[in-house]
């Protein structure tokens, strides 16, 4: 395996008076970010703040896109016809990768939010609306998948690059599926049992799923989600336990760059 990974954090995804994660904290302990674009957190003023924060901390920015669903922060599955789901994630992305430039800030990569992410795994119509349209943007941005999914497989076929995603602090199903939330064993809030998840995908490729099965688990990124209880506390230690492990954290730029995986 590879001795180095991003780490990545989901941020800018507070809006209005709504304040979402620890962003502050975050932004200090990771390599790469993700930013809300609007649709399911994060407002102008949000997004500017955040890009502001990650290039005041050398942070790699990416667009986080999601179903335009404020109210169920973009974790409701929805029912999307292919081209209005594209047109949505180009112009979400567009807007971010517009603010980020005029910031100074080259944007990096795309990663889908929630409930879009998820179903992405197997479904060809959004996989195909998501790669549609991160291709038309730019073939240069680094698109962010769950591994062993249909998203990856035509992002490969599509010629983009590809950068395959783990969550230390989230539950895998038997299959490599993220366990529902709300079911047992979804949620690790457990700094310790988080890195040590962690340090198993970085150095072994593999994962304990929600049952005690190893999962193939082979990743370029790991994920701490904002929102999560402790989160800063989690990246904090697993920043820690993966020097332990001699285990160097970059950005995807600096780990893939535009190499076509």
């Amino acid at each position: 395996m590879r001795g180095k990974v991003d780490l990545n954090a989901d941020m800018g995804e507070s809006y209005g008076a709504l304040k979402v994660g620890s962003d502050e904290e975050l932004v200090r302990m990771v390599s790469s970010a993700s930013l809300a674009c609007g649709f399911h957190g994060g407002d102008p003023l949000t997004i500017v703040r955040a890009i502001e924060m990650c290039r005041t901390n050398g942070v790699d920015v990416g667009a986080h896109p999601s179903f335009p669903d404020r109210e169920g922060f973009g974790r409701k599955e929805m029912e999307m016809p292919e081209k209005e789901l594209e047109a949505s994630i180009l112009y979400q992305v567009s807007a971010l990768k517009g603010v980020s430039e005029s910031l100074g800030v080259r944007l990096q990569h795309v990663k889908p939010h929630g409930a879009l992410y998820n179903m992405a795994w197997n479904r060809e119509d959004y996989a195909r609306a998501i790669v549609e349209a991160v291709s038309s943007i730019s073939r240069d941005l680094i698109l962010v998948v769950p591994p062993n999914s249909v998203v990856e497989r035509m992002a490969r076929s599509g010629g983009l690059v590809v950068a395959k995603e783990g969550f230390p602090e989230r539950g895998y199903l038997d299959d490599g599926r993220l366990a529902p939330r709300g079911t047992e064993g979804a949620l690790i809030t457990d700094p310790k049992a988080a890195a040590e998840r962690a340090a198993s995908m970085a150095t072994q490729g593999r994962v304990l799923s929600t049952t005690g099965r190893e999962v193939e688990m082979e990743v370029d990124t790991l994920c701490v989600h904002s929102d999560t209880p402790g989160a800063p506390a989690i990246a904090r230690e697993i920043r820690r336990r993966l020097k332990e492990e001699g285990v160097e954290v970059l950005s995807l730029r600096s780990l893939l760059g535009g190499r076509r995986r």
